[in-house]
C-alpha cells in the first residue's frame, strides 16, 4: 500500500510520463488496500486507475499525434486549401504550388505542438487528482479516527473545498461495518460518485483547456501563406501585395477559413481521443450510452442521499440509455456518463486487473517507460 510519502513523491516526479504510469499502479495498489479495510466492490481507486491509465495514452501521444498528423495529411482539405489559395493567384500574379501551400499551412498550424499542449494539459490534470484525492486515500488507510481524518480535509464546495470528499470517507468507513449487500452496495456507490464529482470539478480547467488546443490564429497562417506564395527577393513585393485590399483582404478570408476549418477538425480528433476509456472489459467510448446493466444490489435504490445524488447528475434515472456525453467539456454531461459507469461496474471483477506487467513495473520503478504497449 502506497504511503503518504510515497504518494508525495510520485506526484513530484519530474518527468511526466513516468510520473503518470507510477500514479496509475499506485492507484491500482490503493484500490485493492481500500478492498482489503472496507470490503469488495469497485472503490474511485478502482476506476482512476483505469482513467489514469488512458490518460497516459495522451501524455505519450501514442494515437494523438498520428491523429492529428492524419488531419492535415487530409486530402480534401489540402484540395480545399489550395483552391483558396490559388484565388490569390491574380493578385500574386504567379502560378501557385499547391505542395509548398499544404507544407507552410501545417508549418503554421505545428501539429506536434498541439500534442505537446494537449498532452500538457492532461499531465497536470493526472498530477493534480493524484496529489490531492490520491494523497487522502492513503491517509484515509494508515487508520488515523475517522473524525481526526476528516478534520484535516477542507470545509466548502469543490474546487477549493474538500466537504464531498469527508462525505465519501465516511461512507466508506460505514460500508465496512454493513453486511447486507443493498445497502453497502449504495453506500459505496454514493461514495464514489462524491469523489468523482469532486475530481471532476477540480478536473474542469484542463479538461477545457485541452478541448480548447487548436490551431494558431488567422494571421499566422496568413504570414505563412504569404511566405509560400512569394519568397526570397519578393519578400518585400509579398509585404506590399499583403497590405494592399486586393491580396490581404483575400488572404485574410482564405486563412479565417482554413483556421476555422481546422480548428474543428483539430477539436473532433482530441475530443475523441479525451472521450475513450479502454477498461479490462472492453473500451468505452464517452459519447456512447455506457454498455451494460446495473448488478442486482443497484437496480432499485432505497439509500435516500444517493437517490438526491443522482437526482442532480444522471437525467436519465435508472437506466444508462441516454448516458453518453455530447461535450466532454461540460461537467454534468461527464458526470451523467460517469454516475452510469460506476453504477454498471461496481461488481466488475475484470477492474482489479494488474494494469502492468511485471516486467513493465520493474522498468517504470528503474525510471524508464517500458517497452511494449502500454
Amino acid at each position: 500500500m502506497p504511503s503518504v510519502t510515497d504518494i508525495d513523491a510520485i506526484a513530484a516526479w519530474p518527468h511526466p510520463i513516468v510520473r503518470n504510469l507510477r500514479i496509475t499502479q499506485a492507484y491500482h495498489e490503493l484500490a485493492r488496500a481500500v478492498v482489503d479495510a472496507v470490503g469488495p466492490g469497485a472503490n474511485w481507486c478502482t476506476f482512476a486507475t483505469w482513467a489514469s491509465k488512458q490518460a497516459g495514452q495522451t501524455i505519450r501521444g501514442d494515437d494523438l499525434g498520428r491523429k492529428i498528423e492524419d488531419v492535415f495529411a487530409d486530402v480534401e482539405a489540402v484540395q480545399l486549401i489550395v483552391a483558396r489559395a490559388r484565388g490569390a493567384r491574380r493578385a500574386f500574379g504567379r502560378w501557385v504550388d499547391g505542395d509548398k501551400v499544404a507544407r507552410a499551412l501545417r508549418d503554421a498550424c505545428a501539429p506536434l505542438s498541439i500534442v505537446a499542449r494537449v498532452a500538457d494539459a492532461v499531465a497536470r490534470g493526472n498530477k493534480k487528482v493524484f496529489e490531492e484525492i490520491g494523497r487522502e486515500f492513503a491517509r484515509f488507510l494508515e487508520g488515523a479516527p475517522l473524525d481526526a481524518f476528516c478534520d484535516g480535509l477542507r470545509a466548502g464546495d469543490p474546487p477549493d473545498g474538500q466537504r464531498l470528499l469527508a462525505a465519501a470517507f465516511r461512507g466508506y468507513h460505514h460500508a465496512r461495518s454493513l453486511t447486507d449487500p443493498r445497502p453497502r452496495a449504495e453506500r459505496m456507490l454514493l461514495a464514489n460518485l462524491q469523489i468523482g464529482f469532486h475530481e471532476q470539478t477540480r478536473l474542469q480547467p484542463e479538461i477545457a483547456e485541452s478541448l480548447d488546443t487548436c490551431v494558431p490564429d488567422p494571421a499566422s497562417v496568413k504570414r505563412r501563406l504569404i511566405e509560400a506564395l512569394l519568397s526570397g527577393s519578393e519578400h518585400a513585393l509579398a509585404q506590399r501585395l499583403a497590405r494592399e485590399d486586393r491580396a490581404g483582404g483575400l488572404l485574410d478570408d482564405v486563412s479565417a477559413r482554413v483556421v476555422e476549418r481546422l480548428r474543428a477538425r483539430v477539436r473532433a480528433v482530441v475530443t475523441e481521443e479525451l472521450m475513450t476509456l479502454a477498461l479490462p472489459g472492453g473500451t468505452l467510448r464517452l459519447g456512447r450510452d455506457v454498455v451494460g446493466t446495473f448488478p442486482e444490489s443497484l437496480v432499485t435504490l432505497a439509500d435516500p442521499e444517493l437517490t438526491e445524488f443522482l437526482r442532480a447528475v444522471d437525467r436519465t434515472p435508472n437506466t444508462p440509455l441516454g448516458s453518453g456525453a455530447d461535450d466532454w467539456a461540460d461537467l454534468f454531461d461527464r458526470m451523467h456518463f460517469i454516475a452510469d459507469l460506476f453504477r454498471t461496474r461496481q461488481q466488475d471483477a475484470t477492474l482489479v486487473t494488474p494494469p502492468f506487467a511485471a516486467d513493465q513495473l520493474r522498468a517504470i520503478a528503474e525510471g524508464r517507460t517500458p517497452d511494449g504497449s502500454l
